[in-house]
């Protein structure tokens, strides 16, 4: 297979080169996977848990390699050293569910006086990952965990767009042997990908919706089963009467962390109209406030728009909004080339049309276009007026009155008087809404359920005849 170049998304560079797999040694690949998986499932949870809280330690050993390579990969920072401290905790969390969602045996009594019924899970053989570019550590494993715990094997095909960290992922996934049996990564482009998902047993796509169309297809020629986290336009709503300092500056976090690249970024703002002007004035001071990362990746909190093709897309929804009469406030008409990459500071818009590109479709970028609302009717039909439903954010005067606005609005995760929680608070079982994604909860412990399925044995005890045979 030919060589896949990668750019550098601060220099522009092509810097890097990855080499997919062809279509055998995937094959290959998938078929040793799929020998240690048995033996990975009868060890039981607790040797599981053994070799996962290994590999925890040799992720730590190799901290400082993996935030290079993902600095690298993304071009910023404080992120990425984020993504690899959370990794760490989130197999401790995940070991702590997973050992109680096995402990409970359940056996229960069935409408039948003499007929028992003894519930149990079987593993999927093979979870197939294929995960984003926006994250590329954190997406990669957050559906990993909870199927290895389950007892499956899994097959992790990251993004091209930023593969750097692969390397360094794999060697500490080798240097736990019993994982390392039934765990790898591999490098590639759509093309592996799509070959991946004639191999696997379940799969788990987190990504656009237009490629997530055509992964559901795939796997419903092959009568598997998916797992699709999609696209996100999440609104947030600010009512009179909440703090405007506090919704403000939260508002501006969710919008443009991680240069807006996030599936659960803030898109949209819908504002009352008596307090539109004051917040409005708020948030544009805030954004001012906020540094590029450039020259140095330390020098400010946004880095580079990591994807080239990304710059495309926000462009094009500046210049869609700007030509139907949106004002302009802080940021620029599009993005700006610096040093051989491109970066987009904090932009806030205002008198944008309910229509435009900037409302409707994903920008991934850090926009803020905020809107004026006159009453809750009209603040819930603006929230739900696009086809996504991921999550949302609500602001009022107290949390019970954001809470029971936050119950008419389709979306998975509402964070009220807060936002973007869902991204630091895992706890919380939610689904996607709309063309924002399908399957079960990503979070809590219904999240290894999704890698199994259900076994009932029902049993009979009395050693008598049934009533009903002939």
């Amino acid at each position: 297979m030919p060589a896949i170049p990668v750019r550098n998304p601060r220099s522009g560079q092509f810097d890097y080169e990855i080499i997919p797999p062809s279509q055998e040694e995937l094959k290959f690949l998938c078929q040793g996977l799929r020998a240690g998986q048995k033996s990975w499932q009868s060890q039981g949870i607790e040797q599981r848990i053994e070799a996962l809280q290994a590999w925890k330690t040799e992720i730590l050993a190799k901290h400082d390699d993996l935030v290079k390579a993902l600095t690298l990969d993304t071009g910023r920072k404080a992120e990425s050293i984020l993504e690899v401290e959370l990794l760490a905790t989130s197999i401790e969390r995940w070991c702590g569910l997973a050992r109680d969602f096995f402990a409970e045996k359940v056996h229960k009594k069935s409408a039948i006086p003499f007929i028992e019924i003894h519930q149990e899970l079987s593993p999927f053989g093979l979870v197939g990952v294929i995960s984003p570019w926006n994250f590329p550590l954190l997406l990669s494993i957050i559906d990993a965990i909870p199927a290895l715990l389950a007892g499956s094997a899994v097959v992790v095909k990251p993004s091209e767009i930023t593969p750097r960290f692969i390397a360094v992922i794999q060697a500490s996934i080798d240097a736990v042997p019993e994982l390392a049996k039934v765990f790898s990564y591999l490098e590639g482009a759509g093309e592996t990908g799509s070959h991946l998902l004639g191999e696997v047993d379940l799969v788990c796509f987190t990504g656009s919706v237009a490629t997530g169309k055509k992964v559901y297809a795939a796997c419903a020629e092959r009568f598997i089963p998916c797992f699709l986290e999609l696209g996100g336009k999440d609104p947030a709503l600010v009512f009179e009467g909440a703090d405007l300092e506090r919704a403000a500056t939260a508002i501006l976090w969710g919008s443009v962390v991680n240069c807006g690249h996030s599936c659960l970024s803030i898109e949209r703002v819908y504002v009352q109209a008596n307090v539109f002007e004051a917040f409005l004035k708020l948030i544009s001071e805030k954004a001012q406030a906020i540094k590029l990362a450039y020259p140095g990746v330390d020098d400010g909190q946004i880095g580079p728009v990591i994807s080239d093709r990304q710059v495309a897309i926000i462009d094009e929804h500046l210049k869609d909004a700007l030509e139907q009469g949106a004002t302009l406030h802080t940021g620029d008409t599009a993005c700006q080339p610096l040093g051989g990459g491109w970066y987009c500071r904090p932009t806030v818009l205002s008198n944008v049309a309910q229509g435009a590109k900037i409302i409707q479709e994903e920008t991934f970028g850090p926009i803020i276009p905020i809107i004026p609302f006159e009453d809750e009717a009209e603040a819930i039909a603006l929230a739900n007026g696009t086809q996504f439903g991921l999550s949302a954010a609500v602001f009022a005067k107290t949390w019970e009155e954001a809470e029971r606005i936050g119950q008419h609005i389709e979306a998975g995760a509402i964070s009220i008087n807060d936002c973007a929680l869902t991204a630091i608070v895992h706890e919380g079982e939610k689904q996607s809404f709309k063309f924002s994604g399908i399957g079960g909860t990503r979070m809590g412990p219904s999240a290894i359920k999704r890698f199994m399925r259900q076994k009932a044995f029902i049993v009979n005890k009395a050693g008598v005849r049934d009533p009903w045979w002939f």
